[in-house]
């Protein structure tokens, strides 16, 4: 269904009243040019694997306003991986409308969505770092970055005997993104790590 999940575990802070951990999960749609085909991968062997690698490319922050809710139990049908990878997130699995949009068009079920609150709808929805009360709803913002992953093939060239170039598939190109996830929380007692310092 092209689908990209991400998983957050964000250790609790027990003193301000709150579990051990906290699990969220993103769920977007994954392009077709975002990350190298798995045969691929499998194909291209990797050198040295202990090595810690440092991404060949910076991409770009993506800043993704996750305004939909996800039903566990429902979301096996967008993707089999939602139930292993989310299975500490369930009341907490984020997607966009947008994205919504496109696979509702693939035919999934809309049942497994619920729009969630916005700003329009409640003018005095605040950003969870600007809400004094704890126990009041707001937009909670979590940012990660992913520092490698296989972004795209490297291509490189070679010569036969009569002179002629041709290309061939020698190596991953590795990429480093940054993600900010904005998402509706009843109470900022669920994002006590999106504070003003």
């Amino acid at each position: 269904q092209e689908v990209k999940i991400f998983r957050a575990l964000i250790l609790g802070e027990l003193e301000r009243g709150q579990s051990q951990f906290q699990a969220l999960c993103f769920v977007t749609r994954l392009h077709r040019n975002e990350i190298i085909p798995s045969e691929s991968m499998a194909k291209l062997r990797q050198k040295n694997p202990r090595t810690v690698r440092q991404a060949e490319e910076v991409r770009g922050l993506e800043h993704l306003s996750m305004d939909v809710a996800v039903n566990f139990s429902k979301a096996a049908q967008l993707s089999s991986h939602i139930h292993n990878v989310c299975a500490e997130a369930k009341e907490a699995i984020y997607t966009r409308e947008e994205d919504v949009k496109f696979w509702l068009e693939k035919g999934v079920d809309g049942s497994m969505f619920e729009v969630l609150p916005q700003g329009s709808d409640l003018p005095e929805l605040q950003r969870c770092r600007r809400c004094p009360d704890r126990w009041k709803p707001c937009i909670c913002s979590y940012s990660l970055s992913i520092e490698w992953y296989p972004c795209m093939l490297k291509y490189c060239k070679s010569r036969d005997a009569g002179g002629k170039v041709s290309s061939y598939k020698c190596g991953i190109r590795s990429c480093q993104k940054g993600y900010t996830f904005d998402y509706y929380v009843p109470q900022k007692q669920l994002c006590l790590w999106d504070e003003e310092t």
